[in-house]
């Protein structure tokens, strides 16, 4: 598994992370074989939020990583703040009183990262700041960074947080293909033209923030592989997954991280044969011609 530096850290992170929002609907047991199955594949990186099922997701992981032979300092934890019931809350009580709850939860002294889940409105700055002070200096997170942020949103953080935002997890996949699509029809009338991401890429590379793809297998119809749904992607994958000898499944994590902005994926998935068929993606050096063979037959339009 090839690693990367996640945005101006010191952290060295595998570019496959497991994402852990459904394993509250494991046993333990099976949490513990999922959490195996990863490390086996070369993931040290697992991210959460307080919100996946309702904290149980983290309580979980904690036991299960327990009845494996994996120790906390051998792997790397993120999770992420801000949802509550039916709003967002950036408030700093907020922020610190849930990072005590999901350090309790995953049974740690620390978080390597804290993401701030989605955009509060009513974010004021400057408590962000306070909060992530106090959690710095007092040693409970190490790194910050955020969550589905536009880049003026970034910029309005910045403006207060001394410390560096590492990274900015936004959806993307072959079948979510928006970061790139406005680039490619740049001046042109149609609704490809259409930038719903603000030019979040190119801001992200130029500030050395990694983006985090989430949902990197799913589409409008959910997951698409294997998804009779979709048709022409799931052919052009096969028919690649042969020629680069490996599981098909592999090329749709290996076109994300064909991309030159060295993105880390947050896989979502607790199954663990899916997981170690994902983890052949690191090290595929997907052609130009293939990449965008891919982007084509996933539906996307070339002006």
């Amino acid at each position: 598994m090839k690693r990367i530096t996640l945005g101006q850290s010191d952290l060295n992170v595998s570019e496959i992370a497991l994402g852990c929002m459904r394993m509250n609907g494991l046993e333990i047991s099976q949490a513990a074989k999922v959490i195996e199955t990863a490390n086996e594949s070369g993931i040290n990186f697992y991210d959460h939020a307080d919100i996946y099922g309702q904290g149980e997701s983290e309580r979980k992981f904690a036991a299960a990583l327990k009845e494996t032979s994996i120790k906390r300092e051998d792997i790397l934890l993120q999770s992420k703040v801000g949802i509550r019931y039916t709003y967002y809350d950036f408030s700093k009580e907020h922020i610190l009183s849930s990072v005590d709850g999901i350090l309790k939860r995953l049974d740690t002294d620390y978080l390597d990262v804290l993401l701030l889940h989605r955009p509060d409105t009513l974010v004021e700055p400057e408590e962000v700041a306070e909060a992530f002070d106090a959690l710095h200096s007092s040693g409970k997170v190490k790194y910050f960074g955020v969550s589905n942020h536009s880049p003026y949103q970034v910029e309005l953080l910045k403006k207060y947080v001394k410390q560096d935002l590492v990274t900015n997890q936004l959806q993307l996949s072959v079948m979510h293909t928006g970061m790139f699509d406005a680039s490619f029809h740049l001046n042109r009338k149609g609704h490809h033209a259409i930038d719903h991401d603000r030019g979040i890429l190119e801001y992200s590379r130029l500030h050395d923030m990694t983006i985090q793809p989430w949902s990197p297998v799913h589409g409008e119809k959910g997951v698409f592989l294997n998804n009779e749904e979709y048709p022409e992607i799931n052919e052009k994958l096969k028919e690649l997954g042969e020629k680069y000898e490996v599981n098909h499944e592999a090329l749709s994590i290996a076109w994300i991280l064909r991309h030159p902005a060295k993105m880390q994926v947050i896989l979502g998935t607790m199954n663990p044969e899916r997981i170690k068929n994902y983890s052949q993606a690191s090290g595929i050096e997907l052609s130009r011609e293939d990449w965008y063979a891919i982007y084509r037959a996933a539906g996307n339009p070339l002006p």
